[in-house]
């Protein structure tokens, strides 16, 4: 009987377009999408926070729909497209109308949670342009904020 060794694969060629740059990239076969934003392409603000999908603080829309970068594996992500907070302003003078609302309206303290906010925030006007309060605390409940309750955050939502 022919003996056959298992070869282990541990690292994968991907190739993907973050905040609308293309990237080809080596990951970790079993690395966290946070981890590759975070430290190989240096988008800090992808915060990394509980490791188990609770607290949103890295949450990314990717290929449209909004995950919790700690959920995914890197290579998942090979062909799609990722936008992170850092996606969002236009230019680096100009601020996005939602991030600019949050200023205005104080939606931010200690800021751990606001780029998963933020994205949580795009994500529900992209798809709801006037949402009530009651869609608007629907829209956010993945992301945990434990300074604000929420207030502000829920009026820099509406204001956009």
């Amino acid at each position: 009987m022919e003996t056959r060794e298992l070869e282990v694969v541990t690292h994968m060629p991907i190739e993907l377009s973050v905040n609308g740059e293309s990237y080809e990239e080596t990951v970790d076969a079993r690395g966290l999408l946070v981890f590759f934003l975070r430290d190989r392409l240096g988008l800090k603000g992808t915060n990394h926070g509980c490791d188990t999908g609770n607290c949103g603080a890295c949450t990314v829309v990717w290929n449209g729909k909004l995950v919790k970068s700690c959920m995914v594996l890197a290579i998942q992500t090979h062909n799609t497209e990722i936008l992170t907070v850092e996606g969002l302003a236009p230019s680096d003078e100009e601020l996005h109308p939602i991030q600019q609302a949050f200023k205005e309206h104080h939606g931010l303290q200690c800021g751990y949670c606001t780029p998963g906010m933020l994205l949580a925030a795009k994500y529900l006007l992209d798809r709801n342009p006037s949402p009530s309060e009651e869609e608007i605390r629907r829209g956010i409940k993945g992301n945990i904020c434990r300074c604000t309750g929420y207030e502000n955050i829920v009026t820099a939502i509406q204001a956009v």
